[in-house]
């Protein structure tokens, strides 16, 4: 009868297994390219209006001035409204401990930031906060790190003498400022303001997305 086909070598045994190693890593390679691309698509997917104003957001009276503040950011150095003049900001009002309404606001302006690209390194990022008793230095900068926002943001502390006038000036209620309700959740908004100082639009948290973001503040930018 015929003879046998001789075994393969150790050798030959080697190579499939490496030709068989390259092709899973390729194939792996492919799969995650798509789960990339896949994330991608559904940030650009998401929809926004515009208005007559070609803004996305709440367009602010005309004139509106941002009204400026002096605290201390989460290192301890000295942080102004004022000193942001010449570029666009976006401030919004958060506190360390919140779980919820904090974390997903400060996450869609970081969104925005990675959706200007370049132009998003010329963007002031402030957030005030709105629960002086609990808001620490520490607590911040646990705050911004666990979010990706250390350098991109500060967060303005200072005592509740200080804070109020600024909270006033804003429209915000602070976190547990009803005295019939002490868990009160606090006003959750986002104010950009443009180069001269002037507030242009704001955003309701239950609004803001990185693209809408995103698209007001390349309007302020172009002006």
């Amino acid at each position: 009868g015929r003879a046998a086909p001789p075994l393969p070598s150790a050798a030959m045994l080697a190579r499939v297994q490496l030709t068989i190693a390259a092709v899973l890593g390729l194939v792996a390679t492919a799969l995650v390219g798509v789960l990339v691309l896949g994330g991608g698509d559904q940030r650009a997917a998401q929809a926004f209006t515009v208005g007559a104003s070609g803004f996305a957001g709440a367009v602010s009276p005309e004139g509106a001035r941002a009204a400026d503040f002096r605290l201390r950011d989460q290192d301890g150095a000295p942080v102004t409204l004022g000193a942001e003049r010449g570029r666009v900001t976006v401030l919004t009002f958060l506190y360390t401990t919140c779980q919820d309404t904090c974390p997903i606001a400060a996450s869609q302006i970081l969104g925005a930031l990675e959706d200007l690209g370049p132009a998003g390194e010329d963007v002031a990022a402030l957030a005030v906060s709105v629960d002086p008793a609990n808001d620490t230095p520490a607590r911040a900068r646990k705050f911004l790190l666990d979010r990706r926002l250390t350098g991109r943001m500060r967060f303005a502390l200072g005592e509740e003498a200080q804070l109020r006038p600024v909270w006033r000036a804003y429209g915000i209620q602070p976190q547990g400022d009803d005295p019939e309700a002490r868990d009160f959740e606090h006003s959750a908004r986002v104010v950009v303001v443009d180069e001269r100082g002037f507030q242009r639009v704001a955003f309701p948290l239950g609004e803001l997305t990185p693209p809408a973001l995103a698209h007001d503040i390349r309007l302020l930018q172009a002006e």
